[in-house]
């Protein structure tokens, strides 16, 4: 069994960047599919996005479309977020998870395994 840990949240300005991080520790990384998603308090988890076991397919929400950029590292056993142009209502906790299927999908239901999150805060 996996366990992920996000870090690399915190306060930035608008326009600004952050880099999430998601470390697997327990299995190796190349053994699942990843994606990113958020959570505003009340509400449900969004995808923002996946990538693929094998690292070659990705997909974003339209939201993020040219801002954010899911990657891995396999040997670093890391997932990663580059999250560029930050905007007030990306404030959210922001959670990775891992899928034990080939490709990633866009629902939260096709992940097994959950990250605790971290806390981004974009100011205007």
């Amino acid at each position: 069994q996996v366990q992920l840990v996000e870090s690399g949240g915190g306060l930035v300005q608008a326009g600004g960047s952050l880099r999430l991080s998601c470390v697997a520790s327990g299995r190796t990384l190349s053994s699942y599919a990843m994606g990113w998603f958020r959570q505003a308090p009340g509400k449900d988890r969004d995808c923002l996005g996946g990538i693929s076991r094998n690292g070659r397919s990705t997909f974003y929400a339209d939201s993020v479309k040219g801002r954010f950029t899911i990657s891995r590292d396999d040997a670093k056993n890391t997932e990663y977020l580059q999250k560029n142009n930050l905007q007030p209502e990306d404030t959210d906790v922001y959670y990775c998870a891992a899928s034990g299927s080939s490709y990633s999908g866009n629902q939260a239901a096709d992940y097994g395994y959950w990250g605790q999150g971290t806390q981004v805060t974009v100011s205007s």
